[in-house]
């Protein structure tokens, strides 16, 4: 080829915004860029969780064209606002179908933010079918609101749209999802394209395993002798159970509990936890410059996912948790695909009511091991950089996009 390879990517949050999805789309864009690729990524004017207006609305960073969309500021944490926005990107980022020729793009690369973002794929592909359409799908709609109950199943709007979806999901040339589990669900839609298993990466990549601070350590835990620590959004996708039967099941032990969440389902967690269970703390909320501090302070990291769930979202944390070197302890279906890694890479347990009992056997026993923690530990971290990190992953997506066009 005679110019450099050209790439659009569409997502609704983008550098500077600090959605963890939006850096990873922007880091995705300057890898690309330095990988020779001609990078322009069309975003939204207004932030995720502040009433913030980006300028200007062109712009270049890192070597990626940022242009931003104007759209009105309806805020994305109501229904209502969520809609509207979505509504309105998919119809500006469909304007793409009447560029001319010249200024087409070889790829279109869509993510699900905002939900139903692949429709443009399909009117691109329409009018435009030269032009290949990859799609990264972190989350899927209208699964999610199905899964909520929000939306009924068999219901008129449903079936439109996903006849809507199919059609969309067929004009793809490459479909990346981020687990096996919802690849199933994809294929639902019947696209015959090619698909890959492309997870997102951790923000944060140490070299080695973290160390804790051992000041914050006491702040955030006593004396224990073994930390597990669950962090993050505690919402409708998450489940505590399991969690409070193997926490009592460890009372008196040494081992305890932390839980640094907020979400909708918190006040129900908090509720669920009774005087009685002592090794059950909650933690500060850390903001991102203390957040690498502060799992550190956590032996084990703990995940969750409702059954009814499985497949719809991947819950992203899995990755950071073995990039610093942290073992997982997953509650949900073994049909998950955290699950899968877990068992395939030794890299932490899968966790059920019937399992209680033998978890907590093996916790008891790293308790009092700590070289064998430290092992498994450093296990963990060295399946992330084989397996999961930026590099490896951005690697791929390069090798498949370049072998498309």
């Amino acid at each position: 080829m005679n110019r450099r390879r050209r790439i659009t990517i569409l997502y609704h949050f983008f550098h500077p915004d600090d959605v963890i999805s939006g850096q990873l789309f922007s880091g995705l864009a300057a890898d690309l860029a330095q990988r020779g690729w001609d990078v322009e990524a069309i975003t939204s004017n207004r932030s995720c969780h502040a009433d913030v207006t980006y300028r200007p609305s062109t712009e270049r960073w890192d070597d990626v064209l940022i242009k931003r969309c104007w759209r009105p500021r309806f805020k994305q944490d109501s229904s209502k606002g969520r809609i509207i926005n979505a509504l309105w990107m998919i119809v500006a980022w469909s304007t793409l179908a009447f560029r001319s020729k010249k200024n087409l793009p070889d790829v279109l690369f869509i993510g699900t933010d905002p939900v139903l973002s692949i429709l443009v794929g399909g009117i691109v592909k329409t009018f435009r079918p030269s032009v290949k359409i990859v799609h990264w799908a972190f989350d899927l709609y209208p699964e999610a609101a199905i899964a909520d109950g929000l939306l009924r199943p068999q219901s008129r709007f449903v079936r439109l749209l996903k006849s809507l979806l199919g059609y969309a999901y067929r004009s793809c040339d490459l479909v990346a999802d981020i687990g096996s589990c919802m690849r199933a669900r994809l294929e639902s839609y019947g696209h015959q394209c090619k698909k890959l298993t492309l997870p997102p990466w951790a923000l944060v990549e140490p070299a080695r395993v973290e160390t804790a601070n051992p000041v914050l350590r006491q702040q955030l835990f006593g004396d224990a002798k073994l930390t597990l620590m669950y962090s993050g959004n505690f919402g409708r996708a998450h489940e505590f159970v399991e969690f409070l039967h193997l926490a009592r099941r460890l009372r008196n032990t040494g081992i305890v509990f932390g839980f640094a969440v907020r979400g909708n389902r918190v006040a129900e967690l908090k509720s669920a936890v009774t005087s009685e269970d002592t090794n059950i703390r909650f933690l500060p909320f850390a903001n991102e410059a203390q957040l690498g501090e502060h799992l550190a302070t956590g032996d084990i990291h703990l995940v969750s996912l409702r059954q009814n769930w499985t497949g719809i979202v991947v819950p992203s944390k899995f990755f950071g948790c073995l990039a610093s070197g942290r073992p997982v302890l997953f509650a949900g279906e073994a049909q998950a695909s955290i699950c899968q890694w877990i068992n395939e890479y030794q890299v932490g347990w899968h966790l059920t009511v019937d399992t209680v009992e033998t978890v907590a056997q093996q916790l008891l026993f790293l308790a009092d091991h700590r070289d064998e923690l430290l092992s498994m530990q450093q296990r963990c971290q060295q399946t992330y950089q084989d397996q999961f990190s930026r590099r490896h992953i951005v690697e791929q997506f390069d090798s498949e996009m370049k072998t498309l066009i």
